[in-house]
């Protein structure tokens, strides 16, 4: 696929909110309410903060086409991710799951990467399993997974 997964330029961080808000805004197509992403999904100035703390990541095409984009969190072995989102005219495409595995090569020294995801999105639920990522938890309005890099990998590491 030809793909790029690194940290965000900071003139990247408005094209990254627009892709954002665009991937997001289609939760309503698998349960979600109406403009009602994950906190902050839409807000600039919070993916600016993102962004100096060093948790903000692009993701494009080699020929530089931004097409999604992930926050991520690292301390001490272990990856939380924060969101990962795609373009939506993109979806469908293997970007998502190329986008999963960029991030666990280019975070060789983590050994268990999390996350979490609503318990309605249906989508996301069944993208993290088909990545290989085990449920180790739910709440009432999450699914929490993680995957250990070295046991449960699907990907050539």
């Amino acid at each position: 696929m030809g793909m790029i997964l690194r940290k965000s330029n900071e003139n990247e961080i408005e094209k990254i909110v627009e892709i954002s808000k665009k991937s997001f805004d289609t939760d309503i197509l698998v349960g979600g309410k109406e403009n009602d992403g994950p906190p902050q999904y839409d807000d600039i100035n919070w993916h600016k903060q993102m962004f100096e703390e060093g948790h903000l990541y692009t993701y494009m095409q080699k020929n530089g086409e931004i097409i999604g984009g992930a926050i991520l969190f690292e301390e001490e072995r272990k990856l939380y991710v924060g969101r990962i989102f795609i373009n939506p005219q993109h979806f469908g495409q293997g970007y998502g799951i190329q986008l999963m595995r960029d991030i666990e090569c280019c975070f060789p020294d983590v050994y268990v990467i999390q996350l979490d995801t609503p318990i309605w999105n249906v989508r996301t639920n069944r993208f993290y399993r088909k990545c290989g990522y085990r449920q180790t938890g739910k709440d009432i309005e999450s699914v929490y997974y993680e995957k250990h890099k070295n046991e449960d990998s699907l990907y050539d590491l």
